[in-house]
C-alpha cells in the first residue's frame, strides 16, 4: 500500500445536500424551505413568537418566590439513623458526619448541609456532627446518651 493509495472507508464522508440546483434534484427553487414569508429567510429566530399576539408566556400570571440566597439542607431523621445502625450500615462506636451519612446512604449530595429532624426513635447512643438540627432531635440524641454537634453561630 502506498500512500497515494489510501481512501476514507465507504461512506465516511458525505457530501452536503447542494441546494437550488434545479427541480430535477429534489431541492431546487426554494430548496427544502417551502416558499415565501420570514421562514424562508435567513437569520430567522422566532421561538415564542405568536404573530403579534401576546406569547403564552407573559400571558400567565407570575406566580412565587424563591429566594436566591437559600440554603438547601439535606433532611436526616433520627429514626433513619438507628435504622441505619440496626442494618450495620454506620458503625455504632464512630462519629456520625456528612460523609458517614452519604456512605451509608442517608443523604444523596455529598458536601450539602445536613439537618438533623426528630421523626422516629433513638435508642443508640452516638455522636452526632450535622449543620443544623430541631430542637427536638436535639433532646432525642440526648435522651438516648449521645451528643449533638453543631457548628458555632456567627
Amino acid at each position: 500500500m502506498k500512500l497515494n493509495e489510501i481512501r476514507d472507508n465507504p461512506g465516511a464522508r458525505v457530501e452536503k445536500k447542494r441546494l437550488g440546483r434545479g427541480i430535477g434534484s429534489g431541492l431546487g427553487k426554494t430548496s427544502g424551505r417551502g416558499v415565501k414569508g420570514q421562514k424562508a429567510r435567513t437569520g430567522v429566530a422566532i421561538n415564542g413568537f405568536e404573530g403579534g399576539q401576546m406569547p403564552l408566556h407573559r400571558r400567565l400570571p407570575k406566580r412565587g418566590f424563591k429566594n436566591p440566597f437559600r440554603v438547601e439542607m439535606q433532611i436526616v431523621n433520627v429514626g433513619a439513623i438507628q435504622d441505619a445502625l440496626n442494618r450495620s450500615r454506620l458503625p455504632a462506636g464512630v462519629a456520625i458526619d456528612g460523609p458517614a451519612l452519604e456512605a451509608a446512604g442517608l443523604v444523596r449530595v455529598g458536601g450539602a448541609p445536613v439537618r438533623l429532624l426528630a421523626k422516629g426513635k433513638l435508642t443508640t447512643a452516638v455522636t452526632i456532627t450535622v449543620e443544623a438540627a430541631s430542637a427536638a432531635a436535639k433532646v432525642a440524641v440526648e435522651s438516648a446518651g449521645g451528643t449533638l454537634t453543631l457548628p458555632a453561630a456567627e
